[in-house]
């Protein structure tokens, strides 16, 4: 249902969404009384059984908009999903996404007592086969590890009635097309199928026509413009240069808990140890790191342990945590696109925050696609002057009165892209105390942030089934 989006409903009390007592209980306790647009209009819509198709930025609730009519339906069923098998099928890119899913699960089916398992890369096989092998109710799995699992016959798809594809650009952008019309193509008809991407390019419009029937459309906001309490600015720097602007721009008296950006894991590493070497407190993320490294880093970033992340666009779509008040492109991304995801970071859950992008020349042809892409011409500044954009981050509101909804976690599973299209290119203390884990969030698809510790626990489920493993 396409249409103007000014005549949608900003907020919607969740008690008004049809949702089953037991979920509406979970989420009052997650602190959340109002669900955001996305979640106000594809709620509904799944909850009738219908196909879906929503396009909304990150940070705008979209794991909440599926996750809770999900556990609604499964709450109306009394069979249990077969052996090696689920009825739910949920399709992220990347293993800190999935953990996030499986994190929101917890949480608001903690009344209901869902079953699931997290199926990922990077993880050890084992624990996760021990885990499907009674069946569970619902998967959140990563598309390669997925496939692993269903050639070994570990998984069977034959019981799944209900797919939800998650972050389908990104998947699209990591190469995983082929694996998920693989995936597709397992999937008995007919099926409940919801598609869920912060872009609409031309293969995820094809995606959606073969495989959702006769969809909800849900289109809300322009998902190429940055929100307006991001300061963006550019910094013309010689490449010889940036590092040192860089631990300029980073030891700024406003700048917080921050993000670095480069576009290689190598540079990430040694942009990371230069940092470290400047007396601040870094660390770095991407694809070569092993699973419990990422989930070590992300933890000290979301505490006191870290201060500055530095990471590949594995990151971009999801970092889950409150208060970043800078992001600092380092280098400049080949894809503009990855341009508004990266920025996302920061300005979230009503505080306002910075990016600063260091462009030498040999990037100006990639600055030029960016500001064509979000329509406007960003401040710039030399080197030099390395005045930095003053942020007093807006304090959230009062968590009983905000939405539940904003921010993705995410670093990729599979290769980050390599071809460049153009060719060229004293420790401090964290000034804001982090939230405690479980609690509420406001940057991360849904109370994702607050929810975003991994899980690898397992109980019973509530008709005595083994509940299924969060493999990390």
């Amino acid at each position: 249902m396409p249409g103007d989006n000014s005549e949608r409903p900003i907020l919607t009390a969740f008690s008004d969404l049809g949702l089953a007592e037991p979920i509406l209980r979970a989420v009052a306790a997650e602190g959340y009384t109002r669900s955001t647009p996305i979640q106000s209009e594809a709620i509904p819509a799944i909850l009738a059984g219908r196909d879906v198709l929503g396009t909304a930025q990150t940070g705008t609730g979209k794991t909440a908009a599926f996750v809770l009519p999900i556990l609604h339906r499964l709450t109306a069923r009394s069979d249990r999903a077969p052996r090696r098998s689920c009825h739910v099928l949920i399709i992220t890119p990347t293993r800190e996404l999935a953990s996030q899913i499986g994190a929101n699960i917890r949480a608001y089916g903690r009344y209901t007592k869902p079953t699931f398992a997290v199926v990922i890369g990077g993880a050890r096989p084992g624990p996760q086969i021990q885990a499907l092998a009674g069946g569970v109710d619902i998967v959140i799995a990563t598309p390669g590890r997925l496939l692993d699992h269903v050639g070994t016959g570990a998984m069977r798809l034959d019981a799944v009635h209900t797919v939800v594809l998650d972050e389908a650009d990104q998947m699209l952008d990591l190469g995983f097309m082929p694996a998920i019309r693989r995936i597709m193509a397992k999937v008995p008809t007919p099926r409940q199928t919801t598609l869920f991407s912060a872009t609409m390019p031309k293969p995820i419009r094809m995606l959606a026509d073969d495989f959702l029937n006769d969809p909800v459309e849900i289109a809300l906001a322009p998902t190429a413009r940055p929100v307006d309490r991001i300061q963006q600015q550019v910094m013309h720097v010689d490449h010889a240069r940036k590092r040192g602007v860089l631990v300029d721009v980073l030891k700024g008296a406003d700048v917080g808990r921050s993000i670095v950006f480069t576009r290689t894991k190598r540079g990430a590493d040694r942009v990371s140890a230069h940092l470290q070497a400047a007396g601040l407190s870094a660390a770095a993320i991407h694809g070569n790191k092993s699973q419990s490294q990422r989930e070590r880093t992300l933890a000290a970033f979301r505490g006191t342990g870290v201060q500055i992340l530095v990471a590949t666009d594995i990151a971009a779509r999801g970092i889950d945590v409150d208060d970043i008040s800078h992001v600092v492109n380092f280098e400049l991304p080949n894809v503009p696109e990855a341009y508004v995801h990266r920025i996302g970071r920061t300005a979230r859950a009503g505080a306002s925050g910075a990016a600063i992008s260091l462009c030498d020349r040999d990037e100006r042809g990639l600055l030029a696609d960016i500001e064509r892409l979000i329509g406007r011409t960003l401040a710039t500044t030399s080197g030099s002057d390395c005045s930095i954009p003053s942020i007093r981050p807006i304090a959230p509101a009062a968590v009983a009165a905000r939405p539940v909804g904003a921010g993705v976690t995410s670093a990729s599973e599979g290769p980050e892209r390599k071809k460049a299209r153009r060719p060229g290119a004293s420790r401090r203390p964290n000034p804001r105390p982090s939230k405690p884990a479980g609690g509420p969030a406001g940057g991360g698809e849904s109370a994702d942030a607050g929810l975003g510790r991994v899980l690898t626990g397992s109980g019973q489920g509530p008709r005595g089934r083994r509940r299924g493993r969060a493999s990390a």
